[in-house]
């Protein structure tokens, strides 16, 4: 399989950061690990673990801490269970589904590779690092699962998922917009300065990435229920809010499409 790999690593603000890339056939994937005080936040997937190996062992890790159970997010948990011996936490939503062989579609399997299982503990309202006390933020919306952690020491947030880009395009097809917008909302209420984001690294202008996000999905959303009200069918709708069609949808067989948030937003 003619899977391209890249890996790279920097540190900002006292954050170690591991970036994983995956490309095939001109789909191109990234994902970020992050450590800070002891903390490993998520691990990586599968089809980079060799990738990832020697940059989790010339870290001081204590514990391993997970934003939600999708594969390119918990991939090296079993080695870093298995052969480093360190404790994982994450939502006790699907720490069962975690214990059992991955079961999602070919395509994923092909980027992330098989995750192999894993034995996760549920996490608190928050938890310690050697020098600080984290809040555990519930921020739904992309999974069921989803967690965004934020030191409260130094002020920085880990999002996972919750950001990733501005303006979305296509979505999972089990995600929600209007759960989304009400994690953004959440998030906005606590006092953070730094956010890093699994896919999108680093985010500069954190708190203003963030509300850009949600301004971008409110007016979304109004544009959405708007066209629905004027009799457009969710077909119309889309065609005319997206008409681009992505890549990734073709690839995924439609498991990532626009359509999804338009039926997320109508079916409410």
């Amino acid at each position: 399989m003619l899977l391209k790999r890249n890996f790279k690593e920097q540190k900002i603000n006292g954050v170690q950061i591991g970036n994983g890339t995956v490309a095939f056939q001109g789909v191109q994937l990234n994902v970020h690990c992050f450590v800070v005080d002891g903390v490993l936040i998520d691990t990586g997937a599968k089809s980079l673990e060799q990738q990832f190996m020697p940059f989790f062992n010339q870290q001081d890790i204590n514990q391993v801490i997970i934003t939600h159970f999708h594969e390119d997010h918990t991939g090296c948990a079993s080695y870093l269970q298995k052969e480093m011996k360190l404790p994982i936490h994450m939502s006790n939503t699907m720490l069962d589904y975690c214990k059992k062989k991955a079961d999602y579609p070919l395509y994923r399997k092909l980027f992330w590779g098989k995750r192999s299982p894993f034995h996760a503990k549920a996490i608190g309202e928050t938890f310690s690092s050697k020098n600080a006390t984290w809040d555990v933020i519930e921020t739904p919306g992309h999974a069921i699962d989803h967690l965004a952690f934020l030191n409260r020491e130094t002020g920085q947030l880990f999002t996972g998922d919750l950001f990733c880009q501005e303006k979305t395009k296509v979505i999972l097809r089990e995600e929600s917009i209007p759960t989304i917008i009400e994690s953004l909302y959440k998030v906005l209420t606590y006092d953070f300065q730094d956010v890093f984001c699994s896919h999108a690294g680093y985010l500069e202008l954190g708190r203003t990435a963030l509300q850009k996000k949600l301004d971008y999905l409110l007016n979304l959303q109004e544009e959405v229920i708007k066209l629905h009200n004027n009799g457009m069918t969710p077909n119309q709708i889309n065609s005319t809010l997206f008409p681009r069609k992505y890549p990734i949808t073709m690839f995924s067989s439609g498991e990532w499409n626009s359509m999804h948030i338009i039926n997320s937003i109508i079916q409410v």
